[in-house]
């Protein structure tokens, strides 16, 4: 559990990252790497959801996901979500940019299937300084978080390095 654990601190730095006026998404997070079969107990109800009952390779992951959904931070689309859900849903990320994109869109976007429309949100996000990116939990949805444009690679570098995937939108 030191800083020397390359895992740990990239976890953290991802949850600083993309919650940094909020601590304690960073201590959920830890808490899952750290001692994954308390976190479970702890998280039980939330985990079960997921159909989580025990500790699983990527808990500190799912713990991160679920921490930023807590604080309206990341939104979770179904695989077969409508453009008009997608765009309410992005609107109520307390980190969504200041300029909304969706003055971007033209009418033929607005109706494409969820996983070319979210591409052409990244698209559109970045055009105002903004990345989209979707942190990969296998599954058939897209947990997707906003952020600075220009943090958008350090958000990927760092999954990577704690051995998950976030991919970023239309960059």
């Amino acid at each position: 559990m030191s800083d020397a654990d390359p895992v740990r601190t990239s976890l953290e730095a991802m949850a600083v990252l993309l919650a940094p006026d909020h601590p304690d998404v960073a201590e959920q997070v830890l808490h899952a790497h750290d001692d994954p079969g308390g976190y479970v107990r702890a998280h039980a109800d939330r985990l079960a959801e997921r159909d989580i009952e025990e500790p699983v390779a990527d808990l500190a992951w799912i713990a991160l996901v679920d921490a930023l959904d807590a604080h309206l931070l990341l939104v979770e689309f179904d695989w077969k979500e409508d453009p008009e859900e997608i765009r309410a849903q992005l609107g109520m990320l307390a980190s969504r940019p200041s300029a909304d994109p969706w003055v971007l869109f033209d009418a033929a976007e607005k109706s494409l299937p969820t996983h070319e429309f979210l591409t052409a949100c990244g698209r559109h996000y970045r055009e105002v300084g903004a990345a989209l990116a979707v942190l990969d939990i296998e599954s058939d949805c897209y947990p997707v978080v906003c952020l600075r444009a220009a943090r958008a690679e350090e958000l990927t570098a760092l999954a990577d390095r704690a051995g998950f995937t976030a991919r970023i939108l239309g960059g």
